[in-house]
């Protein structure tokens, strides 16, 4: 599994480091899942900010605008909607092999951590492509394949020509 240190060595110090469980046990409850602790890792070290002036990570904290658990309801209840369930390989949801949609990008990618079929399973990333039908499965941690974006691999969702020169984040409120 990525590690944080290795996000790190990419993206740079992050300025976050939240510490409270408390929104992240109230999400979790709310959604009934318990999110993969690389995702959880990541998202506390960095908050809610925009990467490469391209993806857009949402922190559970209640007090800042840009807060994922409003993000995901809202996402949930439009790719629950009856004509966008047909561009997702599963429905959106917490349940088990469904999508919870976690990140969005500036170019119109959806991101998803995919709910793992059973305990011994992995989550795994789905990047949906809003301007077509196309969706990918990554067999990858989130933590994975934040590692790709930022060496700037093609993970659907590609960095190369969002920051050449090397990744780099801005917080949002």
């Amino acid at each position: 599994m990525a590690t944080l240190s290795e996000v790190e060595a990419l993206l740079g110090q992050p300025r976050f480091n939240w510490s409270d469980p408390a929104p992240w046990a109230e999400m979790e409850r709310e959604f009934g899942i318990e999110f993969p602790a690389d995702f959880r890792e990541i998202v506390n070290a960095y908050g809610s900010i925009k990467i490469n002036s391209q993806l857009y990570l949402d922190h559970p904290a209640g007090h800042l605008l840009h807060n994922l658990g409003r993000s995901i309801r809202e996402n949930l209840e439009l790719w629950r909607e009856e004509d966008m369930t047909e561009f997702l390989p599963s429905p959106a949801g917490a349940g088990p092999g469904e999508l919870m949609p976690v990140a969005t990008a500036t170019t119109g990618e959806a991101v998803f951590l995919r709910v793992p079929d059973n305990a011994s399973s992995p989550w795994r990333v789905v990047v949906q492509e809003f301007d077509s039908p196309a969706w990918t499965l990554h067999e990858m941690t989130f933590g994975e394949w934040l590692l790709a974006y930022l060496r700037g691999e093609d993970v659907t969702v590609c960095s190369r020509n969002w920051a050449p020169d090397r990744p780099f984040y801005e917080p949002l409120s």
